[in-house]
């Protein structure tokens, strides 16, 4: 097999923003939340949480004015990082912060929350028509059913969550049934592919995107007064959280790579929904202070190697990011 040259990147700002900037970021806002939560449980002074938050929100939007300058150049670059896998999970979880950016505003301007919010879910059905259109057009590896499906297709259950705290219950709902039979549909597809195949240690980290769709679902049933609904999915993320841990070797074994970014915002919802059942059920008070302390201790780390893989120019290259 010929070797290819690396893509040169032509001069100018932000020509080559990779997507893979996104992923950690979503961490860190599921981390911010986390904080947010853990107030009312532990009496966490709120600044701390808000501080955090509105740190993250600031790098998020300096990513993407970067990825908005790449795309004002040449459009169809959309479509060309839709082609590989970290440009996939990168612009889903760009989608993701859209909607985590509406979760920071709730408490403070609902009013300017709400469009938000129905921004980031048109942008999410752009975003899909792409990436339908890439994959139909594409070899059938294009369509092969990767954990970053969670956050393509069971991503709308962040848009749930959303409309839960904006007082729209009735959206949360739709999104909530939407989610749901996405998530159920990709866990068997995976497993069934699991059984089946080997999966390259490069990619392994993807797998903890698993943990994601439980605590978000069981947030969201939280907020709707689903109680009993909410607890099973705290159930079944404890039970994917352990499996993840005894699997850490494993996961680990190709060494860091920006793909490491899997590990953060699925730890984050974990945590988050623990922590919200902890202010009714004392029982979940030990579960969510170690998941905040783990969420703590792993997420800043591996954001910031990422961010500075990005600030060296490192990060377009190792996730084949494409040239605008």
């Amino acid at each position: 097999m010929a070797f290819k040259a690396p893509t040169p990147t032509p001069p100018g700002l932000w020509r080559r923003t990779p997507p893979a900037v996104f992923p950690p970021i979503l961490g860190l806002l599921g981390l911010g939340l986390a904080w947010r939560a853990a107030g009312p449980v532990f009496g966490v002074p709120a600044g701390l949480g808000e501080a955090l938050l509105g740190a993250v929100t600031l790098l998020w939007l300096l990513a993407l004015l970067a990825y908005g300058a790449k795309i004002a150049r040449r459009p169809g670059v959309v479509a060309e990082d839709l082609r590989v896998l970290p440009g996939r999970s990168g612009l889903a979880a760009a989608v993701l912060c859209l909607y985590g950016f509406a979760l920071v505003l709730a408490p403070y301007a609902p009013e300017q929350a709400r469009p938000v919010l129905l921004l980031a879910l048109v942008a999410h059905g752009a975003m899909l028509a792409v990436l339908l259109r890439v994959m139909a057009g594409g070899p059938p590896e294009q369509r092969q059913v990767t954990p970053v499906w969670h956050l393509q297709f069971t991503g709308f259950v962040v848009a749930a969550l959303a409309a839960v705290a904006l007082g729209m219950p009735g959206l949360a709902q739709g999104l909530f049934w939407l989610a749901l039979v996405a998530a159920v549909a990709v866990w068997g597809l995976s497993a069934a592919q699991f059984a089946k195949a080997r999966v390259p240690a490069p990619l392994r980290p993807l797998l903890a995107i698993h943990l994601a769709p439980a605590g978000f679902l069981g947030a969201v049933a939280l907020g709707l007064g689903w109680d009993l609904v909410a607890a099973v999915f705290a159930f079944v993320a404890a039970g994917i959280l352990l499996a993840l841990l005894a699997a850490g070797r494993w996961l680990t074994a190709a060494g860091f790579t920006p793909l490491w970014s899997a590990f953060t915002f699925p730890l984050a919802s974990a945590a988050g929904l623990w922590l919200a059942l902890a202010v009714d059920e004392p029982g979940w008070l030990l579960p969510g202070g170690l998941a905040l302390v783990a969420t703590t201790l792993v997420i800043p780390p591996i954001a910031f190697r990422v961010m500075k893989m990005w600030a060296a120019g490192q990060l377009a290259v190792k996730t084949n990011a494409a040239v605008a």
